[in-house]
């Protein structure tokens, strides 16, 4: 982990995180990783175990293998807060189903006195676009397709370094500039690098 926080300047910020539960108002946030990316390879790492300030589910413990003692010293949300923050702020948000990573730190950003709002991309919907034909699109099955290395299931760290890889060969794959339909720029904001994949510019 980075301790001084990420170099400010617009990147792809690939998030995972684990919750107790997933109605975003009801439910504390259990674990946080990010993966800073420049659109070629990862720059920078984050992730945190945190104090959701409620009890751990059977079933949610069972799923991602974090209990009520494995988080009982950590910090809580609202002490990592602005460092998530710093590391999100500015940059393209990014997630396997970006909708629930992407409300629950809104929200509990929010409830830390922070506002955020970022662009956002999704790399289920990019991989639906990008290699169509999956039976599945859950993160597991199409690591597996497509030969992702995938450590510790369902735990942020994990899940968040094999979507930075995910997310690395779909902007190889994506000739046809879905990554800038998607966040809805033009074309002509994305620039070839010397192996020919597309990045979008830096702002």
């Amino acid at each position: 982990m980075n301790q001084e926080g990420p170099r400010h300047r617009r990147l792809y910020a690939i998030v995972d995180i684990e919750t107790t539960g997933g109605i975003v108002t009801d439910s504390g946030i259990t674990e946080v990783a990010i993966r800073l990316h420049n659109g070629l390879e990862i720059v920078d790492r984050y992730e945190t175990l945190v104090n959701p300030e409620r009890p751990i589910p059977p079933f949610i413990q069972g799923l991602t293998g974090i209990n009520d003692e494995m988080v009982r010293d950590s910090p809580t949300f609202a002490d990592v807060a602005a460092e998530i923050h710093r590391y999100l702020e500015g940059n393209i948000f990014v997630a396997h189903n970006v909708g629930f990573d992407y409300s629950f730190l809104k929200y509990h950003l929010s409830l830390a006195g922070i506002e955020f709002s970022a662009p956002r991309l999704c790399t289920v919907k990019l991989s639906r676009k990008i290699k169509p034909g999956h039976k599945s699109y859950s993160l597991g099955k199409l690591c597996n397709d497509l030969n992702i290395t995938l450590n510790n299931r369902h735990r942020a760290a994990g899940d968040a370094e094999a979507t930075a890889i995910l997310f690395t060969r779909l902007l190889e794959w994506d000739s046809k500039g879905y990554t800038a339909s998607q966040l809805r720029l033009p074309r002509s904001m994305q620039q070839p690098t010397e192996n020919g994949q597309m990045v979008l510019f830096q702002a």
